[in-house]
């Protein structure tokens, strides 16, 4: 039901207010020094209502960064390729759901994850103790588990709306703290995994 709420609301949202978030984020999202200095950012395409990713995904690419993005595999994981700009996005649409952005270059397979400095994860909230809510589908909670089994310790950061900071989201014991969200009104750490 919590999830269902949060995804009404971003529905409702002009694409403007979208847009212009994706560009603020961006800007508070490469002030954080985690960000600025990775190498390696495996990050996602928003679709939908979540804050626009596309102006993080250019600044970081502009910057020298290698960029990896998801494609849905059939079991819900997550394989991986690399951005090269907006026209190396392929929508996708996986059975009923909404069609995903993803790279349409060669597949690196679900361990690449683990080469990133830092993972940017969608989500639909947060909360006080950096727990995140994300779409219930189990894709990025199998990226965490795969990153902790190879002892990859990636800089862990959600992007969101600032009304999806919130005191509390249910958590189960699989679930991990990230290290960060950032929201157009700036930054705020946790102690993190």
């Amino acid at each position: 039901m919590l999830r269902r709420e949060f995804l009404r609301v971003r529905n409702r949202l002009p694409a403007d207010d979208v847009r212009e978030t994706g560009r603020v984020l961006a800007e508070r999202a490469l002030e954080l020094p985690e960000l600025a200095r990775a190498r390696t950012v495996a990050a996602y395409a928003a679709v939908g209502g979540e804050p626009d990713t596309r102006p993080l995904l250019d600044a970081l690419r502009a910057r020298g960064v290698r960029v990896l993005l998801p494609a849905l595999l059939p079991d819900d994981d997550l394989d991986w390729g690399e951005y090269a700009g907006p026209d190396s996005l392929t929508p996708v649409r996986h059975g009923g759901k909404m069609a995903l952005f993803e790279p349409s270059g060669a597949r690196l397979g679900p361990d690449a994850v683990t080469a990133a400095d830092a993972v940017l994860l969608p989500g639909l909230a947060v909360d006080a103790r950096g727990m995140r809510l994300g779409r219930g589908g189990g894709s990025y909670d199998r990226v965490l588990a795969r990153l902790e089994r190879a002892g990859a310790r990636p800089w862990l950061v959600v992007l969101l709306y600032d009304t999806e900071v919130v005191a509390r989201v249910p958590a189960e014991a699989h679930d991990k703290p990230v290290h960060a969200v950032v929201t157009p009104s700036g930054a705020r750490r946790f102690t993190g995994p």
